[in-house]
């Protein structure tokens, strides 16, 4: 068998033990060790393995993972969301739809201290879900809303899943981060673009409220300042050359845990939890990058790799369509897998393929920068599309009397306002590097 159908059989067993439930890090790893011993020799794999741990788990800037999730912990725990959603609804609450707009605010506002869209998504609907329903918010919108809203802690800094794209492509934390911000801001914007003309056309969907009083709406105010001071701290002193990313990701932690005690949200209970969910979701991603490093490496031996980027250069296609089909690919791939797993194990193997593509003229660090977040972008579709949709699962768990298709009905509206977002960054560049630009 050649190389390529030896990397096209490892990849298939990595589908198949996935769908038969096996753990990610173990559906890679597997097909990755066999395919080793079948490019190479039982010695071959065992050399490799003496030193791949060491390898990956050495490298500093992983470090920056384990406190960014910890950072993420303890604003969930320690209430902040509470905060955030009483300033959006008091802001917007009282427009027809409001209230889901105030959700979207709030989403965003958190995922700039958490970082993870899951806990995002679970934690503002604890207090955004039962509000909504209190004022005859429709299920179907306000399960949508938050499920979508969730996609938001994955895109706007800090991102776990963009300091992992980071990594495995050599790129710079701060400049991505730069990068993130304005798709991220679009896709706020998009988000309550889409619910303003939902409510139009479902007006009983969303009722508006009475307008809270300018009094009401500095108290509210008031409250959010902990997390804006949180969020300057951290990328003003990254960006400012005070520390870099990783010293910034454990001030923000220790900011959080500080701003969370103050509050009087956290215990010693609480506190032991945080950590614990912390080494947990640490030790999984961690797992999860052994197990893509040896199918990685399987794959290189196989030259697929290679291979693939010759393809991709013979075709040729217009630059542009061979990243559209990718994209495509992303968003297939994510109603199987995560997007942690998503980008360790594709982003190996095809990015040399789109390195190699002339795309607007762009040097390779914009490149690289560019294509990082349309995936980002992209990978939010499996978030909330059928029939996986991580953050659906989530919201549903919080209301049990909302049809699940019902909420599925209800992003709709959500994925097109993703299509047209990825479509502006994929045309327009510069939407993603200008800030890029003027902060370098």
């Amino acid at each position: 068998m050649s190389g390529l159908g030896v990397g096209l059989t490892m990849f298939g067993g990595m589908l198949v033990l996935m769908a038969l439930r096996v753990p990610i890090a173990i559906s890679m790893f597997v097909p990755g060790a066999i395919g080793y011993v079948v490019l190479g020799s039982e010695a071959a794999l065992l050399n490799q393995l003496k030193g791949m741990a060491y390898a990956r788990y050495s490298v500093y800037d992983l470090s920056v993972i384990p406190l960014f999730l910890l950072m993420g912990e303890f604003a969930t725990k320690g209430g902040l969301s509470r905060a955030l959603f009483k300033f959006g609804n008091a802001l917007l609450g009282h427009f027809r739809g409001g209230m889901a707009m105030a959700a979207i605010l709030a989403c965003a506002a958190f995922g700039a201290v958490c970082g993870s869209s899951v806990a995002t998504a679970a934690t503002v609907g604890q207090v955004a879900l039962p509000e909504m329903r209190r004022y005859n918010y429709s299920g179907r919108l306000a399960t949508a809303t938050l499920a979508a809203g969730g996609t938001l802690g994955i895109l706007i800094p800090p991102s776990v899943v963009l300091v992992v794209y980071a990594i495995l492509t050599e790129q710079n934390i701060a400049k991505l981060f730069a990068a993130a911000f304005v798709p991220g801001i679009i896709a706020a914007i998009g988000y309550i673009a889409a619910i303003a003309i939902y409510v139009r056309l479902y007006p009983g969907h969303g009722p508006a409220q009475p307008r809270h009083s300018k009094a009401e709406l500095l108290s509210s105010l008031i409250d959010v300042w902990p997390v804006a001071a949180i969020f300057f701290v951290v990328f003003g002193g990254i960006y400012g050359g005070i520390f870099t990313p990783t010293e910034g990701a454990a001030v923000g932690a220790a900011s959080t845990f500080l701003t969370a005690l103050a509050k009087g949200e956290l215990n010693g209970d609480s506190i032991a939890r945080c950590c614990y969910g912390t080494a947990q979701t640490t030790g999984m991603i961690f797992m999860i990058f052994l197990g893509a490093d040896m199918l990685n490496s399987a794959l290189a031996l196989s030259q697929m790799p290679n291979q693939l980027a010759g393809v991709v250069s013979s075709l040729g296609w217009p630059p542009l369509l061979i990243v559209a089909g990718i994209l495509l690919f992303y968003v297939l791939l994510g109603c199987v897998m995560d997007e942690l797993s998503m980008i360790i194990l594709t982003i190996p193997v095809l990015f040399p393929s789109v390195m190699a593509l002339d795309l607007w003229g762009l040097n390779p660090t914009d490149k690289a920068i560019w294509f990082g977040i349309l995936v980002l972008c992209v990978v939010e579709f499996g978030l909330i599309a059928p029939p996986v949709g991580l953050n659906v699962y989530v919201i549903n768990s919080l209301a049990r009397d909302v049809p699940m298709s019902e909420t599925y009905r209800g992003v709709v509206p959500f994925l097109i306002s993703d299509v047209v977002r990825v479509t502006l960054l994929m045309l327009f560049p510069m939407l993603t590097l200008w800030l890029v630009h003027i902060i370098s």
